[in-house]
């Protein structure tokens, strides 16, 4: 069976946005460390999941960052992957290699998972992202510390109903400061 991971960006205390989606906190300038692991997070990955507002900037922003003289580090990889974008709104895909899922999110995730094929990756939105962590659909995590705190904004873990344990499979830090933990649900 195939595994769904998240890739997520997130604040020392707990927040993927501010309160109004801001993302100023977040370190951009990766070390090669981190570059790396990420390429070995990745290379696997053969779905990539998204809510419909993260692909609305997500698809648009990759493909233009492929498209230029000197393309974006790993622009390749996001565009050439197939992507599964969650909305009851959109009718078709207005971005190549992109299926849009309308149906119930527990039963296209399980549908997804017993296809054939490598991993998949979810990168957000924070609503899609928080419904897959109440269904408890996540099977690994992989949340990226970064050396900032904000107070407020937006957090991935509001939607449970009932305590999750997980496990920490590891941790790593990287030369720009950026952390990474990885947990799997016990």
């Amino acid at each position: 069976m195939r595994k769904l991971k998240l890739q997520m960006q997130m604040t020392l205390d707990g927040f993927i946005a501010g309160p109004h989606g801001e993302m100023d906190w977040m370190n951009l300038h990766w070390s090669d460390d981190l570059k790396d692991y990420v390429t070995k997070l990745t290379d696997p990955v053969d779905t990539i999941i998204l809510g419909k507002n993260l692909a609305q900037g997500f698809i648009p922003h990759w493909t233009e960052g492929l498209d230029q003289s000197e393309p974006l580090e790993g622009a390749k990889k996001m565009v050439e992957t197939p992507k599964v974008v969650f909305s009851k709104s959109l009718t078709n895909p207005e971005w190549e290699r992109t299926y849009i899922a309308r149906g119930d999110l527990v039963e296209e995730i399980n549908a997804l998972k017993q296809k054939e094929g490598g991993d998949m990756i979810v990168y957000g939105g924070g609503r899609l992202v928080a419904s897959l962590i109440k269904e408890n659909l996540i099977d690994e995590f992989h949340l990226f510390i970064n050396p900032a705190a904000i107070g407020k904004g937006m957090p991935i873990f509001q939607e449970l109903t009932e305590k999750q344990n997980y496990i920490l499979i590891t941790s790593k830090s990287f030369d720009c400061g950026v952390i990474v933990l990885i947990y799997i649900p016990h």
